[in-house]
């Protein structure tokens, strides 16, 4: 039996706030959600039952065990699936007022202002900075509500960039807040995260979301909410616009917003679970090979030669063995990938190969 839209959204209605009118703005809005793991899969979730009438997905990843102590609407049936495709069947089946649909690609400096041009809200779920600036700078020079959340350990910070304002300017977008983009700080993988703060970030995005279709409270612009889980402290950070307009539009025609995960990575660089299984099973040619970790407090299922963390990961302090083949490990083949590079590039001629797809692909 298919609700009516009163039965289905009759707790939201009833808040004279939002009542029949809000709640109808909620179902002609259209919303795209980049990114649709920790934080993007319960903020379409969330969305989509609030009664947004079009959502569009975008993720290129897959579902990896790792991922579904934070990724609640994932299950271990699900590992292995494209992450977008997952996601939005499970809203279908909840959601029958929200039409849903789902791009299974990287958002990329070629396809972005195509993806953003036909939505009112784009939400940033991504956890990787180059993308985090792309979403940032095509927003700005096409004038579209940004509702920006990242996280690092216990603290996650939202904001909402880039919202006309009443006398007809824009409020402060995220290079107001870092105008460089940082290129030293870990992802998800290499620092560790906890569940909870990812639920509360993402849910707080979902309410800033909420307000601007609805134009009820206080968004949070010209601001930025930075909250620690551990302590349960918030802070605002006060922001003005320093970086307009013009100026992103100039660096977005020179920057390349490439992600090392996204980039595509040199097959001939690379080992596969079974190759690697089979060269382990013999003696003689298991001698020869050098396997390094490149994170720490890996469970492996091999041993292997050394762990030199990624951020510590330098070819130059690295004693090199030209008969012996080295290979790079890690939990999903990204960071090892960095590191295979790194060698390639300091010794041209030795035989690096990177584990496709990590730990998470050794059965």
């Amino acid at each position: 039996m298919k609700p009516t839209k009163n039965q289905l959204f009759k707790r939201q209605i009833t808040l004279s706030e939002i009542g029949e009118v809000g709640q109808q703005k909620l179902q002609n809005a259209a919303v795209l959600v980049v990114g649709c793991g920790g934080l993007g899969s319960p903020i379409a979730v969330y969305l989509a039952a609030s009664g947004i009438g079009k959502i569009h997905l975008v993720d290129f990843d897959t579902i990896d065990i790792t991922n579904l102590h934070r990724q609640v609407f994932f299950s271990l049936e699900d590992v292995g699936q494209s992450k977008a495709a997952v996601l939005s069947e499970f809203i279908k089946k909840r959601a029958p007022f929200t039409e849903v649909n789902f791009t299974n690609e990287p958002i990329t400096k070629e396809n972005v202002f195509e993806l953003i041009s036909t939505v009112d809200i784009v939400v940033d779920g991504t956890d990787s900075l180059p993308t985090k600036y792309l979403l940032n700078d095509a927003c700005v020079i096409k004038n579209k509500p940004l509702v920006y959340g990242s996280l690092y350990k216990f603290d996650g910070y939202v904001a909402t960039f880039n919202v006309l304002q009443k006398e007809g300017s824009y409020s402060t977008n995220l290079r107001d807040a870092f105008p460089e983009m940082a290129t030293d700080i870990p992802n998800c993988e290499e620092a560790g995260t906890l569940n909870s703060i990812v639920g509360l970030i993402a849910t707080q995005q979902v309410n800033e979301v909420l307000k601007l279709i609805t134009g009820i409270g206080k968004p949070l612009t010209n601001e930025l909410l930075i909250y620690n889980s551990l302590q349960n402290t918030q802070l605002k950070m006060k922001l003005k616009p320093t970086v307009l307009k013009d100026k992103i539009a100039k660096i977005f025609k020179t920057q390349t917003y490439v992600d090392a995960i996204c980039s595509t990575q040199n097959e001939d660089w690379q080992i596969s679970v079974s190759a690697l299984k089979e060269q382990l099973s013999d003696i003689k040619t298991s001698k020869n090979l050098e396997i390094i970790a490149v994170l720490n407090n890996l469970k492996l299922p091999f041993e292997v030669n050394q762990t030199i963390h990624i951020h510590k990961f330098d070819a130059e302090k690295i004693k090199i063995d030209e008969t012996k083949t080295y290979i790079m490990v890690c939990q999903r083949g990204l960071n090892s990938y960095r590191a295979t590079e790194r060698l390639k590039k300091k010794y041209p001629n030795l035989k690096v190969l990177n584990l496709t797809g990590g730990i998470s692909s050794y059965k």
